[in-house]
């Protein structure tokens, strides 16, 4: 068995599958045995065990590092 990351409310994720929406960053809204996850792009909610949610994390990004990637990308494309 794996060990369990800790994960706070607010955190962000990317998942293997982008959302139908087309967004692919996920934010933590609730922590435990589910996880609770909003899509970044169109606010859609749900829920998934913790183990599928585990399975399916592809990266785990720090809020301040998505602030700070999206400002890069905004900076790139001014130039």
């Amino acid at each position: 068995m794996s060990p369990v990351l800790p994960w706070q409310i607010g955190d962000r994720a990317r998942l293997r599958k982008p959302h139908p929406c087309g967004g692919n960053l996920w934010r933590v809204v609730r922590t435990g045995a589910d996880m609770g996850l909003v899509c970044e792009q169109c606010g859609r909610r749900l829920m998934l065990p913790r183990d599928q949610f585990d399975r399916q994390l592809k990266e785990r990004l720090a809020a301040e590092a998505v602030l700070l990637s999206i400002s890069n990308e905004a900076a790139d494309k001014r130039r």
